[in-house]
């Protein structure tokens, strides 16, 4: 149990787990039922609110359990069916309750918050309610919003269907070498294969054969994806918003402007980005710098880490911040907590995931090298922050969103870097070693994710204008958006115009990746303030993980003491990458 998650934490056994998803099918679901028509009375309003919170704890209680165990072995039919099971009670409640918005509007805010005040237990569904009130022009009649209900299930298929091609179905490939040798690639090692390999044919040989997987399902991939698109122009025409955009941006509160500006400043300061594949050509000897070249080290480190080791690399790291920031690290990397190594039918990257009151589990897929280092790093930030937010807030107000979610996660991993850099014991390589990481930071944080910001909103144009999607149209986007960024013609690699298909979030969780940026670029620039002892600053970074969801999340960043409204903060960004650049270009020819 050691390097594995311990699901009994959650349920004794999947008795107890399909007696809780009977119970709240059987009894819950229809003890909520009855009180439609009821909620104008001060009774049955309160009595509802009690019932939503607890069903909300019971759910995502068996979501957690049903989902962890599906993703552990994603070839498992039998789990993949809790799953669903889970997902079937989820769609029951939805219908059960599509009553409660339009009754709750009908209110009208004072009526509500004059209910609240009556018992201070449902003083934390106030935000909640408030979200609601801002969106009432986008919510419907009790009959138009039960009809929606029911197509909830259609609006989540294309990421089911994705998931099973990309992971249920697939069987990995092998690559030929030059030398004759054949290796298998799969999801988990083809990028320390590519970096691993001197002969870029076989570099070319070890891409190709990953990606050749989503060229011979592309037709279908395109499909998918026009599946997710068409579920959220349904939901932007159904509820009246502007735009597919406006539709995911709404409901938290978050400016149009954050959006555009972080896009616009990103692809028109890329050249930093554009100069560091330049210099890295001409150090490598490449005659052209290929996309997947990106992996290979300007300078090899031979450290590999066992696990154990990662984990007091990380502690160390940590060693100048408060004792219980120290703690909590140490509590989210407990044993039962951690799936730590990958494995056939496991999904693939890392995630963490605690919601409501239950220890977060992180997953990783770790492999030893320093790369994983920061891994374990970055999705320990956001047990972290669970954990903080689980300790300050109550129950309905403890579930942080998407837009801060990166930032305990990039913190961690500032923090990691300037530790190693400031070690003393690094020779030039070492240093080339973690300027370069810096750098790809950026890039993979800020700028790739900035670019597959860009893509899915300018798809989602598309789709608005009724235009065709089809792998066609989503690889010729993807070649247009790589040139802006990378200055880099991804025509001339064959199957890499197919990143999109790559990209599990354009699926999952549409409009999510521009959060990477905006996090990242919170994050670091709270930890520049940290870093220099600003007074009061890493009170206020915890401040920040404490407030889970207590506040729209720009005004949570903004007590921080980040503004993401203002293009600025995205300019620094862009201005700490051209240093970083510059500083590596003065390295290397030395």
């Amino acid at each position: 149990m050691k390097d594995t998650w311990n699901l009994t934490t959650l349920y004794p056994d999947q008795g107890a787990f399909e007696k809780e998803l009977d119970d709240i099918k059987t009894h819950l679901i229809e003890e909520m039922k009855r009180y439609e028509g009821k909620l104008s009375d001060e009774a049955g309003f309160l009595a509802y609110m009690k019932l939503n919170k607890e069903a909300n704890l019971r759910i995502y209680k068996l979501y957690m359990y049903a989902q962890s165990g599906s993703d552990l072995d994603k070839k498992d039919v039998k789990k993949a069916e809790l799953l669903s099971k889970v997902e079937l009670v989820v769609h029951l409640l939805g219908l059960a309750t599509s009553y409660a918005d339009p009754e709750i509007l009908a209110l009208g805010e004072e009526k509500v918050q004059f209910f609240l005040k009556k018992d201070p237990e449902l003083g934390e569904f106030s935000l909640i309610l408030n979200r609601l009130f801002r969106q009432k022009s986008h919510v419907l009649g009790a009959n138009e919003e039960k009809l929606l209900s029911n197509y909830a299930p259609l609006l989540s298929e294309g990421s089911s269907l994705y998931s099973m091609l990309t992971v249920a179905d697939y069987t990995p490939k092998k690559a030929k070498l030059q030398d004759g040798k054949e290796i298998e690639v799969n999801m988990s090692n083809w990028t320390s294969l590519i970096a691993a390999a001197a002969n870029p044919r076989d570099r070319q040989a070890i891409f190709e054969s990953l990606y050749t997987y989503y060229d011979d399902h592309k037709n279908a991939y395109g499909e998918i994806y026009n599946a997710v698109l068409q579920g959220q122009l349904a939901q932007m025409r159904g509820r009246g918003y502007k735009s597919i955009l406006e539709e995911h941006l709404y409901g938290e509160n978050i400016p149009l402007e954050v959006f555009h500006n972080l896009i616009e400043t990103a692809s028109k300061n890329a050249e930093p980005l554009r100069k560091y594949y330049r210099i890295r050509a001409k150090y490598l000897g490449l005659e052209k710098h290929r996309s997947y070249d990106r992996f290979i080290q300007l300078a090899k480190s031979e450290k590999k880490y066992a696990f154990e080791e990662a984990k007091d690399v990380f502690f160390a790291s940590l060693s100048s911040f408060p004792t219980d920031f120290q703690k909590k690290a140490r509590e989210v990397l407990k044993d039962g907590y951690v799936d730590v190594y990958p494995h056939l039918g496991k999904r693939s990257g890392a995630y963490s995931n605690g919601t409501y009151g239950i220890h977060p589990f992180i997953l990783l897929n770790f492999q030893g090298e320093l790369d994983d280092v920061f891994t374990l790093a970055h999705e320990s930030g956001h047990s972290i922050h669970t954990l903080y937010s689980e300790e300050s807030q109550p129950i309905m107000k403890q579930d942080y969103t998407i837009f801060v979610a990166e930032i305990a996660s990039t913190f961690n991993e500032h923090n990691l870097l300037d530790y190693l850099l400031n070690s003393g014991t690094l020779n030039k390589n070492d240093q080339i070693y973690l300027l370069q990481k810096a750098i790809d930071e950026i890039v993979g944080t800020f700028y790739r994710q900035t670019l597959f910001a860009q893509y899915e909103y300018e798809i989602s144009l598309l789709a608005e204008k009724n235009e065709p999607i089809n792998y066609q149209v989503l690889s010729d986007k993807m070649k247009e958006l790589y040139l802006t960024y990378y200055g880099i013609d991804i025509a001339e690699e064959k199957v890499k115009p197919l990143v999109w298909a790559y990209i599990p979030h354009l699926f999952y969780t549409p409009f999510y990746v521009y959060q990477y940026a905006t996090s990242f670029t919170a994050s670091m620039l709270v930890y520049e303030k940290v870093k220099a002892k600003e007074a009061g600053s890493f009170e206020r970074y915890i401040a920040l993980l404490k407030s889970g969801s207590s506040a729209y999340p720009i005004d949570e960043v903004k007590a921080a003491g980040v503004d993401l409204t203002k293009p600025e903060a995205f300019l620094s960004v862009t201005k700490r990458m051209a240093e970083l650049v510059d500083k590596l270009e003065i390295l290397l020819t030395k």
